[in-house]
């Protein structure tokens, strides 16, 4: 992929300011927001939600940006983000309050509905275990004054913050604690610290009561909490993950005879002329979907810079979805773009329930995906590699050559396979 807007403005702003010589002397560079706004809007050169969005010089040169006041930032070498734990919490299934009317809980495409979905069905109360829970505080804001450490290479650095500007998604208070909750409604590896840490700051010196510091990830129907606890209140990088849930509102469950069900009788298709997917996480694909309803089309460049894929993963993503006929692609602009197809749509139109099963019908209607699974089954355990690449073998797969292609394309069949059985409800 070609530099966007920001990797290119950015190199400039380096070359002018001579910033990794002043890091290399001074451990950090201050720069305003009129020096950025020299090349490009600040707002749009310092947004990096994952650690996948920072410029290509931030990344030759292992830096990354935190404001520190409205009008200025400072770079180093510290480390700004947090990967996610591999961890995959069973699901819990919650009723969806009747008399409600105008939220849509099988269509939700913002941050904010799913916040107000999760509040309404008493997930939050639930998770945070705290009475009379109330919203309280959201928006933007100032940080106020403090002053913080921070991990780098360099070993701790001093940071002051003097009312940067920040956002807090939703803010619930109850007796007890005053939970401030960071939202996303997509897939990412890993979050930056400080869309947790500002905020945290900020209450923590305000109110007397402890707060809570969670994160909501909503995809698929799936609302994943996460508490995190900051151990040392003036370490930037003192969270540590203190528990998880799942959540689920679904009008029917998945069992083992659903599953084979739909094994015995969907119509194989043709396999089409499209790669293979390389897409190991099936729950991207779904989040990438999502995507394109809420935003209709989305260039290549569009899922790269604003979501948490690389160009070759953006690539593998939107072709796995292509595989299966739910997503398609166009030049726009003199830019390939991607939108779901008449297939696609119509399965955003179903409810979550009804769209897990045509997924899996999806899935099932290609050989090497429905002959690896009746094998599991068989065998009461996962196949092996090369019994997955036998079967892929004899599925007249479209450019699949070399026995390296097999071999690396045999986990995205066992991966979507578990995923597919991790839709069954005990």
């Amino acid at each position: 992929m070609s530099n966007t807007k920001n990797d290119m403005a950015w190199e400039k702003l380096f070359e002018k300011y001579r910033i990794v010589e002043s890091i290399v002397k001074n451990n950090a560079f201050t720069i305003k927001s009129s020096q950025i706004n020299e090349f490009r809007e600040s707002r749009l050169m310092t947004k990096f939600d994952y650690k996948s969005q920072l410029p290509k010089i931030f990344a030759e040169h292992n830096l990354s940006i935190l404001p520190n006041s409205r009008s200025s930032y400072i770079i180093s070498n510290f480390e700004t983000f947090k990967n996610f734990e591999t961890s995959n919490p069973v699901v819990e299934n919650i009723s969806f309050p009747n008399y409600i009317e105008s939220i849509d809980y099988n269509n939700i495409t913002s941050e904010s509905t799913a916040l107000n979905c999760a509040y309404i069905t008493g997930m939050i109360e639930d998770f945070v275990q705290d009475e009379n829970l109330k919203p309280t505080v959201n928006g933007r804001m100032g940080s106020s004054k403090f002053e913080f450490n921070i991990n780098s290479k360099n070993g701790l650095l001093h940071i002051a913050v003097t009312n940067s500007q920040m956002e807090i998604d939703g803010g619930y208070e109850g007796v007890n604690f005053l939970s401030l909750i960071e939202t996303k409604n997509s897939l990412s590896n890993d979050f930056l610290i400080r869309q947790m840490y500002y905020p945290y700051r900020l209450w923590n010196n305000r109110i007397s009561k402890k707060v809570n510091s969670l994160f909501l990830t909503y995809t698929n129907g799936i609302f994943h909490f996460r508490e995190y606890e900051f151990e040392d209140v003036n370490l930037y990088n003192s969270l540590v993950l203190k528990r998880e849930k799942k959540y689920s509102i679904r009008d029917g469950s998945i069992n083992l005879e659903t599953i084979q069900q739909i094994i015995n009788s969907v119509i194989k298709v043709e396999e089409p002329k499209i790669a293979f997917p390389q897409a190991d996480s099936f729950e991207r694909v779904i989040n990438l979907c999502e995507l394109l309803n809420k935003h209709k089309t989305l260039n290549r460049d569009d899922i790269t810079e604003n979501y948490d894929f690389d160009s070759r993963q953006t690539n593998y993503y939107t072709d796995a979805a292509r595989y299966l006929g739910i997503v398609d692609k166009k030049f726009e602009k003199g830019k390939v773009a991607y939108f779901l197809t008449t297939r696609g749509k119509k399965l955003f139109n179903l409810s979550i329930f009804s769209r897990q099963i045509e997924f899996i019908k999806l899935i099932l209607t290609h050989s090497a995906f429905n002959e690896t699974l009746k094998l599991y089954f068989k065998k009461s355990e996962e196949p092996s590699k090369q019994e997955i690449v036998g079967i892929m073998k004899s599925a007249n797969l479209y450019n699949v050559r070399s026995e390296s292609t097999f071999q690396r394309r045999s986990s995205t069949v066992l991966s979507w396979i578990n995923w597919i059985l991790e839709q069954i409800e005990e």
